[in-house]
């Protein structure tokens, strides 16, 4: 089955002054339709780099990302912002929401961006979710397990070929996991392929591999 997400020998580095640090040094990846793929490791061993070089929101200095077969790497943004909304789903830790607009109203516009399913899907994917209450809510508004998963709803709203996410469930009680992961693993089962950076081990127990990360290589 051919890779639906492909990373070549990564590198990425930080200059500061003289000095030079390695966040990527030859990290490869593949991830098949349907796999959910789990990267652990101590802070600052490269996880969030490493996420930012796959969603083509960061360009690595080595190596190349494809994505359905895509080159993402060094393109014009232009390039890199299509196939985004294309094909890939992201959900950070912060920042997945535009703060002008409600919560069904981010999901509606990444659909429309997307060319994806009409806006009937923002409801589905909120009561998926378990917040269908908070459509109209603002993100300032929401407390910090709600927006984790308003901002998951709206890296699924495009119904994307892969999910890139960094702790999709930091912030998030017991119960509201649960109905994460089981709607991460829903989405496996129909063939989006995940990448998700967790310190969680509930969240690396339904992954079907988990890869550990240490000071920007694979360990």
């Amino acid at each position: 089955m051919r890779p639906r997400l492909v990373a070549e020998s990564l590198y990425r580095f930080f200059r500061a002054g003289a000095e030079e640090t390695f966040a990527l040094q030859g990290v490869g990846l593949q991830v098949a339709p349907g796999e959910i793929v789990a990267v652990t490791g101590p802070s600052g061993s490269g996880k969030t780099t490493l996420l930012s070089c796959l969603a083509g929101l960061d360009e690595p200095d080595g190596g190349m990302v494809y994505i359905a077969g895509e080159r993402l790497s060094h393109q014009r943004e232009h390039l890199r912002s299509r196939l985004r909304a294309r094909y890939i789903g992201v959900l950070f830790q912060s920042g997945n929401l535009l703060e002008h607009l409600t919560v069904a109203d981010n999901i509606r516009l990444v659909q429309r961006l997307s060319a994806g399913p009409d806006h009937r899907g923002a409801k589905d994917l909120l009561e998926h979710m378990g917040i269908t209450e908070r459509a109209g809510a603002l993100p300032r508004q929401l407390s910090g397990g709600e927006a984790a998963r308003a901002g998951l709803a709206v890296a699924l709203a495009n119904r994307p070929a892969v999910v890139l996410a960094d702790e999709p469930t930091g912030e998030v009680d017991g119960d509201t996991e649960r109905r994460i992961l089981a709607l991460l693993r829903e989405r496996a089962a129909a063939g989006t392929s995940m990448v998700v950076v967790t310190h969680s081990r509930a969240v690396a127990a339904v992954a079907d591999r988990v890869l550990r990360l240490r000071d920007g290589r694979w360990v």
